[in-house]
Order: structure tokens, then sequence, then C-alpha cells
């Protein structure tokens, strides 16, 4: 059985789940950069738990194609709605971001933008272009949406061959169509496996746990990755963005989530990052080793 505490009712977290503010030089050299010059990044405007420790190695999420998302996932804080019009100057901005803030591996994701005939891939692909343009030594993961399974489209990540190419399951097989809604759980699978299948060399997908899964699914789910050739997973907990949002249904203890990282390098796993504050960049450019 999962080892897990369901959470009561106004109770405050866990203390494994109490995050220290982030400090040290390069977090502070790289907020004052962020603040001068107006930066957009993921770990900012999420509030990412891992930020400084991100920051200090160098590393940093970006997101891409607007801050609208045309899915309503039961889980994301991102705002649903009709999305902002494709700001074609985006690749250049988002390369010059990373060259001011000397990043030297950069995570790349996006909204869901099916109201587009390319679903975003275009601007995708010539971001992937530019931030290599500006930043040769700048190593990439492209943490992409489901394209909804289109290989001419994934064909355009494939194309600009990203270091690591991350979809994200985001939960177990029972659990996909209440979390993820428009998303299917073998169109996932077949997404991880195309793009291995197509020469990307280290594919990758994560998962939140706490949403009601029992461990033999969240092993099952494990094998399922494996089966399909995926190098590297990563499994945090799920935390409530707003009372609109699916609630937390527990919290998973640490020993759980050692547990879960121990089965995963056992199955084969390349790296397994597992514990509850774990998010998709967490130690990212570690991933490449």
């Amino acid at each position: 059985m999962q080892e897990v505490i369901t959470p009561p009712v106004r109770t405050p977290k866990p203390k494994w789940l109490r995050v220290k503010l982030p400090t040290g030089k390069k977090y502070t050299e790289l907020r004052g950069l962020v603040d001068k010059y107006d930066l957009h990044t993921i770990c900012t405007s999420g509030s990412c738990p891992n930020m400084g420790e991100c920051w200090s190695e160098g590393t940093a999420t970006f997101m891409i194609l607007g801050n609208i998302c045309t899915r309503s996932c039961g889980f994301c804080g991102v705002k649903t709605g009709r999305p902002e019009t494709v700001d074609w100057e985006e690749p250049e901005k988002v390369a010059r971001s990373i060259k001011i803030m000397n990043i030297k591996h950069a995570v790349v994701t996006s909204v869901d933008r099916d109201d587009l005939k390319d679903m975003g891939t275009i601007i995708w692909g010539e971001t992937v272009k530019a931030i290599r343009r500006m930043n040769p030594e700048t190593t990439l993961e492209t943490l992409i949406p489901d394209f909804q399974g289109r290989e001419d489209l994934l064909d355009r990540i494939v194309a600009v061959n990203p270091e690591v190419v991350s979809h994200n399951m985001e939960t177990v097989k029972r659990l996909t169509r209440e979390v993820r809604i428009q998303a299917k759980y073998e169109r996932s699978l077949g997404i991880l496996k195309y793009l291995k299948e197509q020469g990307i060399n280290r594919t990758k997908t994560g998962i939140m746990l706490g949403l009601g899964e029992r461990e033999d699914e969240v092993i099952k789910t494990l094998e399922d990755l494996r089966a399909m050739h995926v190098d590297i997973v990563t499994i945090g907990q799920y935390l409530q963005p707003s009372k609109k949002h699916l609630p937390v249904k527990q919290f998973i203890t640490p020993d759980q989530f050692k547990k879960y990282e121990t089965i995963g390098l056992e199955m084969g796993f390349r790296h397994v990052e597992s514990g509850a504050l774990v998010r998709s960049s967490y130690k990212a450019q570690k991933h490449l080793l």
C-alpha cells in the first residue's frame, strides 16, 4: 500500500512541504536581472519552490506562446480562455533573456494552443533555433504539450533536436480523464515512444501524486513508461492551485517518494527525481549526464 497522509480540513501542510526562501549570490544576481529587464520565467511567475536551487546551478524555465491555455485541466493554475495573438518576435526575446541571465541549461515549455493550425510548433522550432544561435553553449530541454498526438507536428520538435524532450503524463491511467480532461494516457505514451523512435536521445516525463492514485497504479505507470524507453521521470506532490481546482487527497510521505525512486531506478530509468517538492524541471541539467 502507498504510504500517505490524508490531509485534514484546514490544517497546515506537512513539515516536508514547507519551502525555504531562495538565497545565495547567484540567485540574487539573477533575480536582479529578471527585475531590471522585465524577463519572464516560469520560475518566478509560478513561484517554484526550487527556484533558488535551480538558478544557482544556472538552470531556468521559460514559457512561450502566451499564458492563456486552450485547455482546462483540473490540476493546472494556468488561465484558460481565448489565447493571445502569437508574438513572432518571442523566439528572439526568449533567446535574449537566456543570454542576459547567462543560463547554462534552459527548459522551454508552453501552454496548449489547440486554436492554431500548427498548435504552436512553428514558434517552438524558431525558439530553439534562436536560443542555439544566440547561446551556442546553452543546452536545452523542451517540455512540450501533446499536439494532439500529430506526428507531423512532433517532427518539428525532432528536427531541432533538443538535448532532452519532455512530455508529462501528469497522473495514472485511471485518473487521466478527470485530471487532464482533453488528454489521453495512451496518446501521451505514444508520443514518448515516437520521440525515442525518431532519434531523440533523452526522453522525459513527470507525474504528480496525491490525487487519489494507488501505489500499484504508480508502479504500473512507471512500467508503461519504461516500455516506451523513457529515460527520465520526475515524481512530485500535487498541490491545489485554488479552490476551483482538484483537491489534494493525500500527502505522500518522504519515505514513499524514496520508495518510488528506488523502484524506478531498478526498472532502468536513467534518472528518477522523486520528492514532495520535485517539479518537472527540477535538477534538469543533471539529466544530461
